[in-house]
């Protein structure tokens, strides 16, 4: 007499669920022929250890590949449906088999089995989402560091490059800054315009505004006041603006790095928040220094000087646009302070509040 397991059936849109009831089932074989699935296997079922097997003929068309897996406690069977839908039963007979029922911890009615598709393509749409967003992230990551590395290094050179002839040379080295380091600087200055570029794309969470006025102001003095007037090169002011100018960078590009990683050295933390109380506002007062002493040379030698009908006048002087700057230029160190002060008082309140 053929032994028969029970089998508890279940389906979707595209798949055919069955769960043989056989304990530490060995010699399994599953096969689809002609719409026919056929089970044979030893192990402990309803009738104790023996051989058990069984056959079903589809109510619809399915597709002869069929996959398994064993467990200890069961057998479990996936069949594929040939066309997608729902099937009103599972076999042809009207009347089911004794050793067959419905598998209630699988079994779903049509609508949630759709409800079911719905959830799974919504989870492989987040799933795909998110490792898009996370390429995008390591990209990011990858371009901003690369950016703050290059002008860390920048940076370091002129700061050692000026402080090492400074020991060497004593005040001689304040009259050559620009011709040994102005080519370094301007490529650092121009590089920087990149940083109100990240801050208007969002790629760093950064005001545009405080960014603008810092790169732009730099810019302004090292090519407009120093790159095109010669007589500015062997001023000393031209090593103060340049040491001020790397001694901050040196400390901000390295804190910017470690960022990119969500990495945190407390020490380069207060330095970051810290060190532009002193040097910000010495830097703004040597730039004005420079513009002041550039602004009888710009009179001499009519540089950019914008002219003017003959009936008016002669020209306009590039002065009167550096006294205007003058004034901006502190409104500007106004703005950047205050910018400066609520991210400092912001960071460091965050970590009183968590360290409470």
């Amino acid at each position: 007499m053929t032994l028969t397991p029970l089998v508890y059936w279940a389906q979707r849109h595209e798949e055919i669920y069955l769960r043989v009831e056989l304990t530490d089932a060995q010699n399994i074989a599953v096969c689809v022929q002609e719409n026919i699935l056929r089970f044979r296997a030893q192990g402990h079922g309803a009738k104790g250890q023996n051989e058990y097997e069984f056959s079903l003929e589809f109510f619809l068309p399915v597709k002869p590949e069929v996959s398994y897996k064993s467990t200890q406690r069961q057998v479990n069977i996936t069949v594929h449906k040939e066309q997608r839908g729902w099937w009103d039963r599972l076999i042809v007979q009207e009347r089911k088999p004794a050793f067959l029922a419905p598998d209630f911890d699988r079994w779903l009615d049509e609508s949630d089995a759709e409800t079911e598709i719905r959830e799974k393509e919504e989870r492989r749409r987040l799933k795909a989402s998110r490792h898009k967003e996370e390429g995008f992230v390591s990209l990011k990551t990858g371009y901003l560091f690369v950016y703050n590395l290059v002008q860390f290094l920048g940076f370091s050179w002129i700061f050692v490059n000026m402080t090492v002839r400074l020991f060497i040379f004593g005040k001689d080295s304040l009259y050559d800054t620009f011709h040994t380091i102005s080519d370094v600087m301007f490529f650092c200055q121009l590089l920087a315009a990149v940083e109100v570029l990240n801050a208007a794309f969002g790629f760093v969470k950064t005001g545009v505004f405080p960014t603008l006025i810092q790169v732009s102001g730099r810019n302004f003095i090292i090519f407009v006041v120093f790159g095109s007037l010669e007589e500015m090169h062997r001023q000393p002011v031209v090593f103060f603006v340049f040491y001020l100018w790397s001694a901050i960078e040196i400390v901000r590009y390295p804190y910017y790095m470690l960022g990119c990683f969500n990495t945190e050295w407390k020490t380069l933390t207060w330095l970051r928040y810290t060190m532009w109380i002193p040097l910000y506002p010495l830097g703004v007062l040597a730039e004005a220094v420079a513009v002041i002493q550039s602004i009888h040379i710009f009179d001499e030698t009519k540089l950019f000087s914008i002219p003017l009908p003959k009936n008016i006048g002669t020209s306009i002087s590039f002065s009167y646009i550096l006294h205007i700057y003058l004034v901006l230029m502190f409104l500007g160190l106004f703005i950047n302070v205050r910018h400066l002060y609520k991210q400092r008082k912001r960071r460091f309140r965050t970590k009183k509040r968590k360290a409470n």
